[in-house]
């Protein structure tokens, strides 16, 4: 059965083209040109994937793919903007509201379908992203009801592809909701007034992203970044509220998760105010050693988000990992760290 194409775009030309484009590629298409039409036809016909203009008359693109993320039929198909500007804000507005990707015009038959299918392939494999988070949920809640809600609101959500060293949100930007870490690692920063950065905390998989400025209402406090190509689920804060208010259980869960990571952040405070370079890198390889999947293999991480995780400069990084490799506690190849004495290191004196 060929997949479903909907394209929504006012400009007639560069319309019908997409659509011979497409038809001889053996999909089915539905066009629209104007926004307010196009979701109408979304609602309707269930496409696999949008291809959607941004400037457009009645209803633009943005407004398109938020009338669509309000409906949970329609929420999880993928969506590409088609757009003549390239801006780094409009790129950006629009992966925030949950867009998949961004074909800027002029653009040639291979790269829309090659953008096409590689969202289609996507799509297939989002219920693998999923499995591990949703049965991992079952230590989130304790009563089956609450449970069985945040299951059903997360997979009515698609997840979003975030590549190496892409943020995600900036501090100070209004907080939309909160993030599940599907696939992948993350790293939360803050910048000190001389321009160093701090890192606040790392996120690995069935971890959640913006708890505090969920709970507290507030904007993200810290500016998140993908450490590795990493896949994530970003769950509105209107769908959340109501399920906080209405199962109690689920809401102490969180706040117990909150409770964890504002200990943590204490806790970094007190071992960048009185440890030793030392001890502090030794925590912080630890740290990294025990989010691995499989603690026997080696992790990758770069001089520069090591020193912003231990509170020190990138030459004292270089030195202590040399150390630490003349005395056997660990292997070291370029980025990547192996360790290989977790008891010296978690024995490191002050």
């Amino acid at each position: 059965m060929s997949k479903k194409i909907l394209i929504i775009e006012d400009n007639n030309d560069i319309r019908d083209n997409v659509v011979e484009i497409l038809q001889l590629a053996g999909y089915e298409v539905f066009e629209a040109n104007n926004g307010k039409t196009g979701v109408d036809l979304a609602t309707k016909s269930l496409p696999d994937l949008i291809l959607c203009d941004i400037m457009m008359p009645e209803l633009d693109g943005y407004g398109v793919l938020y009338m669509l993320g309000k409906t949970a039929e329609t929420a999880a198909i993928p969506f590409i903007f088609l757009t003549a500007k390239a801006e780094r804000l409009d790129l950006r507005k629009g992966m925030e509201m949950g867009a998949d990707d961004y074909l800027t015009k002029p653009f040639d038959d291979m790269d829309l379908l090659n953008a096409i299918e590689s969202r289609l392939k996507k799509k297939e494999l989002q219920h693998t992203f999923y499995s591990k988070s949703l049965d991992n949920l079952g230590m989130l809640v304790s009563k089956n009801n609450g449970l069985a809600e945040l299951k059903k609101i997360i997979q009515e959500r698609k997840s979003r592809q975030f590549g190496k060293n892409q943020v995600i949100y900036y501090e100070g930007d209004k907080a939309g909701g909160l993030y599940i870490v599907l696939a992948g690692r993350v790293k939360t920063i803050k910048l000190a007034e001389d321009g160093r950065e701090l890192m606040t905390g790392i996120y690995a998989t069935d971890h959640y992203l913006g708890i505090h400025a969920m709970l507290a209402n507030e904007a993200y406090n810290d500016t998140a970044t993908a450490l590795e190509d990493s896949t994530l689920c970003l769950i509105p804060k209107d769908l959340l509220e109501p399920l906080l208010n209405q199962h109690p259980e689920v809401a102490r869960e969180f706040i117990k998760l909150l409770a964890a990571d504002i200990r943590e952040k204490e806790e970094q405070l007190l071992r960048l105010a009185y440890n030793s370079v030392r001890k502090r890198m030794a925590e912080a390889v630890l740290r990294l050693h025990h989010q691995q999947a499989n603690q026997s293999e080696n992790f990758k991480i770069s001089r520069e988000d090591l020193a912003a995780m231990a509170g020190m400069a990138t030459e004292t990084v270089s030195r202590t990992l040399s150390d630490f490799k003349e005395e056997g506690l660990i292997a070291k190849k370029g980025s990547s760290i192996t360790v290989l004495d977790e008891k010296r290191l978690s024995r490191m004196k002050n």
